[in-house]
């Protein structure tokens, strides 16, 4: 007999096989570059033009994740050199909708969210008293 098997929709449970897909669909990585799949092709280079400030260690890692997970393709032509290109899968392109109301949601919010960081960090909550624990 094997271990028992956590229900994938468990979420919340800590062997929830899906939480992995979690790290890799929502860092903010993969979201821009997500994003930018969903307008169209891009070679690497124009993936890292696109998405500022990602370094290719990055990127690379990014697109190896979203490859494993099937959101994204990998395509090579075999030219001197060699030219790579990611797009979307079909799996990546039912996702960016639901991404991309993400995005805009953070976008649209971003000032009362800038407002709420700025009231806690002028006002921070005391840390919990650890003189009374043993």
């Amino acid at each position: 007999m094997g271990e028992p098997v956590t229900d994938p929709s468990d979420v919340f449970a800590p062997d929830c096989p899906v939480r992995p897909i979690y790290g890799d669909i929502t860092s903010r990585w993969a979201m821009l570059a997500l994003a930018a799949l969903d307008e169209r092709p891009h070679r690497f280079s124009q993936l890292a033009g696109r998405v500022g400030g990602v370094s290719e260690k990055m990127l690379s890692q990014t697109l190896r994740a979203l490859t494993r997970d099937g959101l994204v393709t990998r395509i090579v032509t075999p030219t001197v050199p060699i030219q790579v290109t990611y797009e979307l899968t079909a799996l990546g392109t039912e996702l960016t909708p639901r991404l991309r109301s993400l995005v805009t949601w953070v976008a649209d919010h971003t000032p009362v969210i800038q407002a709420a960081q700025t009231a806690y960090d002028a006002d921070p909550p005391v840390p919990p008293a650890t003189a009374n624990r043993r």
